[in-house]
Formats: C-alpha cells, structure tokens, sequence
C-alpha cells in the first residue's frame, strides 16, 4: 500500500482541478490574453502542484519511510536517500 492511498482521492482531485487549469492556460494563449495574465495563472498552477508534491512527500515519510525505519537494514537507508534525493528535485524545481 503507498503512503497516498488513504488520501487518493483527495491527491485525484487537487490533480484534476491543475489539469483544469492548465487547460485553461492553452485558452487564454488561444485567445491572446495580457502576458502578466498568462504568467499569474502558470504562477497559480506551479504553486498547486507544488501543493501536491508536499502533501505526497509527507505522507511519503510518514508511512513509507518511517515503515522501513521500523524494518531497519539496508532498506531503511535506501528509502530514506530516496526521500533526500526526492526532496532535493523539489527544492531545485
């Protein structure tokens, strides 16, 4: 079971309404809307994926990792510089 199943279907539903928005970004270029208009709208989308990423990695270290902590061994170490590895594409991004 992943760390995100019990909240699945919030996760499904925070995706949905970024895709709504991007979506909605490809009509305001076909439409030739104002360029400071576009670039508030992707800031907007940037900052609800990025709501996302947080809540997947949170619970991601909270059921996953601290699972293989419990277990120990090579595995606790591997999951725990995957989440290192997973926060810092996050930071960069």
């Amino acid at each position: 079971m992943r760390g995100y199943t019990a909240g699945k279907d919030d996760v499904l539903k925070r995706l949905r309404r970024v895709e709504g928005q991007v979506r909605g970004l490809q009509r305001m270029v076909d439409d030739d809307e104002y360029c400071i208009d576009v670039l508030t709208q992707i800031a907007a989308a940037t900052k609800a994926l990025q709501a996302v990423s947080l809540g997947l990695l949170d619970e991601h270290l909270k059921h996953c990792v601290a699972d293989a902590l419990a277990q120990g061994g090579e595995g606790a170490d591997a999951k725990v510089r995957e989440a290192s590895e997973a926060i810092a594409r996050l930071v960069r991004s």
